[in-house]
C-alpha cells in the first residue's frame, strides 16, 4: 500500500505518541504534517519529528490523504465546520476525540468517510489498544489507512457497531484509571502490612506488568491462568475468597455500565 499523506489537527500528546509512531515505523517526515495553535507546540513537534507544521488547520490538510482530528471534544464542532468547504471528498477523516458521534461529525463536515476510534493513554507509550468504527462511506484501502495509523501505537481493534465505542471507552478507554485505582490499594495495603512504601510500590508494579504480559503471552484465558496460581488452601485463595465473598465481579461490571452510560451521555452532549 502506498504511504498515506497525514495531517493532523491538533498536535497534543496524542498525536505526537501518533506522529512517533509513525516515524518509527519508517514513514517519511515529509508525509506527515500537523497543525496547532500554540507556536510552542508546532515548534516543539517540529523539531522532534522532522514535520512541517501550521498555524492553519486549512493549510495543513491541502494535500493529505487523511486529516486526524486530534483536538478537544469541546471544540470539535467549530474547528469541523471551518474545515468542511477545505476538505475533498476522497479525504479519509479520522477522529481520536471522545464523545463525538460519526453522525455529529456528518453533520458538521458533511457526508464523508469518516473513522472514530477511541484510544487509550499507554498509545503514549506505543502499547495502546484503540476500537475503530468506520461509517458505510470508508473504503477497504481507507480501513488499510486507519488501521495503519492507530497500529502505530498498539493494538487496533475494528468494531461492527458504532455502539460499541461505548464499551471500547468503558474497557480500555477508562480502563488504565481502573488498574491504577488498584495498583494504589495493593501498594497501600502493602505498606501497612508494614513493608516500606516504596518496596510495597515497586512490587505492585513489577507484579502488575508480569501479570500482563502472562496474560498476553499466554495461549489460555485468565480465569485459568488465576486457576493455575490459585493453590487449594492457600494464600492467593482465601485472597481471591475474600475480594469475590464482597461482591468484586459485580462490582466491575457496575463500575464499567457507569462508564459506558456516561460516554453515551457525553456523546449526546457534544454533538449538539
Amino acid at each position: 500500500m502506498t504511504t498515506p499523506r497525514i495531517a493532523f489537527i491538533g498536535a497534543g500528546n496524542m498525536a505526537a505518541s501518533l506522529i512517533g509512531g509513525l516515524r518509527a515505523q519508517g514513514i517519511d517526515a515529509n508525509a506527515i504534517r500537523a497543525s496547532d495553535r500554540g507556536a510552542e507546540q508546532r515548534s516543539k513537534i517540529s523539531a522532534e519529528h522532522g514535520i512541517e507544521t501550521f498555524a492553519s488547520n486549512a493549510e495543513a490538510i491541502q494535500g493529505a490523504d487523511v486529516i486526524v482530528l486530534s483536538i478537544k471534544p469541546q471544540v470539535m464542532k467549530e474547528v469541523c465546520q471551518d474545515l468542511a468547504a477545505h476538505i475533498g471528498e476522497q479525504q479519509l477523516v479520522v477522529s481520536i476525540a471522545a464523545g463525538i458521534s460519526c453522525a455529529s461529525l456528518e453533520s458538521w463536515l458533511g457526508p464523508r468517510a469518516i473513522v472514530r476510534c477511541m484510544p487509550n493513554t499507554p498509545a503514549l507509550l506505543r502499547q495502546g489498544v484503540s476500537g475503530l468504527y468506520g461509517n458505510a462511506q470508508v473504503s477497504p484501502a481507507q480501513r488499510q489507512q486507519a488501521e495503519q495509523l492507530l497500529s502505530a501505537v498498539g493494538l487496533a481493534l475494528w468494531l461492527d457497531q458504532e455502539a460499541q465505542i461505548d464499551a471500547v471507552t468503558a474497557v480500555s478507554g477508562s480502563g488504565p484509571a481502573y488498574f491504577f485505582l488498584l495498583i494504589e490499594a495493593m501498594t497501600a495495603a502493602g505498606e501497612k502490612l508494614g513493608l516500606p512504601r516504596e518496596t510495597a510500590a515497586q512490587l505492585t508494579l513489577h507484579t502488575a506488568l508480569g501479570a500482563a504480559r502472562m496474560a498476553v503471552a499466554s495461549d489460555v484465558d485468565a480465569s485459568e491462568l488465576r486457576r493455575r496460581v490459585t493453590s487449594p488452601a492457600g494464600t492467593t485463595e482465601a485472597a481471591i475468597k475474600t475480594f469475590q465473598a464482597d461482591g468484586f465481579e459485580a462490582l466491575v461490571e457496575k463500575a464499567l455500565n457507569a462508564a459506558a452510560h456516561r460516554s453515551a451521555e457525553l456523546a449526546e452532549q457534544l454533538g449538539q
